[in-house]
Order: C-alpha cells, then sequence, then structure tokens
C-alpha cells in the first residue's frame, strides 16, 4: 500500500512540474522559413523582397518571479558573420503573452523599442533583407527579467539592453526562422 501511494504522489507531482519556458509562432516552426511577407520592404534594397509584417509570437509558463520580458532579433550571418540586430524590445508586462501578426512593426504601448542596427536603429521590427544565397538565421530570443515594464529607458541598444540586464534575468527561450532571398 505504501508504494503505491509513494507512486501515486509521484506521479502528481510530476503532472504538476512546471511546464517549459517557451517562444512560438503558428506562422512557421522553428528552424523553418518566414513567410516573404515578413522580409523587409526597403525600397533601396534589392534583397528587401517582402511587406515588413512583423510575424505572430507566443509565448508561455515564464519562470517565477518575471516581471517583465524582453524580446530581441538578430542574424548572425549578416556582415560577413558580425550579425545584425533586427530587433530589440523591453519593457514588456508579463500580462502580455504574445504579439499579433505586423502588431511589432509600428510602435505599440506593449513594449520599449530599442536601437538595432537594421533599418537605421528603429525602435520595431524590421524584417530580413538577405542578399542571395544560403539562408540566414533570424533568431527571435525571449528573456525572462525581475525588472518592472518602465524600469529601463527607451533606445537601448541589444548590447546596453544586455548590460542592464546582467543578474536580473529569470530565463529564456528562442525561436529561429529562415529567410533567404530568391
Amino acid at each position: 500500500m505504501a508504494s503505491g501511494t509513494l507512486l501515486a504522489l509521484l506521479m502528481t507531482q510530476v503532472a504538476n512540474a512546471a511546464e517549459p519556458f517557451i517562444l512560438s509562432s503558428p506562422a512557421f516552426k522553428d528552424g523553418t522559413p518566414l513567410a516573404k511577407k515578413n522580409s523587409g520592404d526597403r525600397k533601396d534594397n534589392p534583397n528587401c523582397v517582402g511587406e515588413n509584417v512583423s510575424p505572430p509570437l507566443a509565448w508561455a509558463n515564464p519562470p517565477a518571479g518575471t516581471k517583465s520580458f524582453a524580446l530581441t532579433m538578430v542574424d548572425p550571418e549578416a556582415r560577413g558573420g558580425m550579425g545584425v540586430v533586427h530587433w530589440v524590445a523591453y519593457g514588456i508586462p508579463v500580462s502580455v503573452t504574445g504579439f499579433a501578426e505586423g502588431e511589432v512593426s509600428k510602435p505599440s504601448p506593449n513594449y520599449v523599442g530599442g536601437k538595432g542596427t537594421a533599418g537605421g536603429g528603429a525602435s520595431t521590427y524590421i524584417g530580413p533583407c538577405t542578399p542571395q544565397g544560403a539562408p540566414h538565421h533570424y533568431t527571435f530570443m525571449l528573456i525572462a527579467t525581475d525588472l518592472e515594464p518602465g524600469d529601463l529607458p527607451a533606445g537601448l541598444t541589444r548590447e546596453e539592453l544586455f548590460a542592464k540586464l546582467t543578474g536580473r534575468t529569470k530565463g529564456a527561450t528562442g525561436l529561429v526562422g529562415l529567410f533567404g532571398s530568391p
């Protein structure tokens, strides 16, 4: 009888174990291509073949103690391996569990915009403008923090944001979309 009770208790604990912190998109799976419409739309760049529509993103199961999120999108292969930061957002309230398609292609009250290296440092989503050849990996990284949404000023670069998040993170999760110009 005692072993049956122990087994039942163990199974209850496993069932109640925290689900992993995840970032996902209904538009693409991890490691699969982004839609053409998610590409940048700069007319002065022939590699920008899309509409600059941000993909929808959703997240769940943030770590205990999370008060806000930060989200970045980086192309590590761009500029000959030096990388390009396409988007920096932070101060995302813990009550926000995702962004609708196109929501972050323009300023939103649901995040504070930082400065990327793509698109002249715009504070909104800037889609891929990948040169012809092998597709690049566009890494979306969501970081859970113990900072209140209004604790950081607007306009931080990725490096400045990461410096301010040192010792303030609760966990992170990521999602990779591929994109290559035809």
